[in-house]
């Protein structure tokens, strides 16, 4: 973070989404999900390691920094950053939760450095960027998307979504 001057307050968020995170992929390994945490809290820490680049300079945060991590020698962290804004695959596939997803979700969660709904970050991200149509239309999509990972997620935990925004209490 600090090599990539990262600000505080992208710090802060991206330690919130670790929070998400790592609570979401600890349910999950409880239930029998195979997932490697050490990845996911790696993938969470720097998903944004080029927000403040792209902000600046332009271009796609995500592509990016999935490409620094790369060329650093960290391919499976690098695909996180990748997907953390748009998954490839389709979430109402079934095929098995990955650590690309929890990241990807995690961060769909958190608004700034607050654990929020999906409605409410969804809305907050319409604001922000839906400058066209075509812009809004790819938010919603992304947010049926996320929607439905959420259904995916929650369905092997003892928790609801509601549950989440407890973590805004930690600190």
């Amino acid at each position: 973070m600090a090599a990539y001057q990262m600000p505080p307050h992208i710090r802060e968020h991206c330690f919130r989404v670790r929070d998400v995170a790592l609570l979401l992929a600890e349910g999950l390994q409880a239930a029998g999900v195979a997932l490697r945490l050490p990845l996911i809290e790696a993938g969470a820490l720097l998903h944004d390691i080029a927000k403040i680049v792209s902000l600046t300079n332009g271009g796609e945060h995500a592509r990016l920094g999935a490409q620094w991590l790369r060329d650093l020698g960290y391919p499976q962290v690098a695909e996180i950053i990748r997907e953390h804004v748009w998954l490839s695959r389709n979430p109402a596939e079934p095929w098995p939760l990955s650590e690309v997803e929890i990241v990807n979700y995690a961060d769909k969660r958190v608004l700034h450095s607050q654990v929020v709904t999906l409605d409410q970050r969804f809305a907050d991200l319409k604001h922000r960027y839906g400058r066209t149509p075509a812009l809004v239309d790819r938010i919603s999509t992304n947010e049926r998307r996320s929607l439905c990972l959420e259904q995916k997620i929650f369905s092997r935990l003892d928790m609801n979504p509601e549950d989440m925004l407890a973590i805004n209490e930690w600190r």
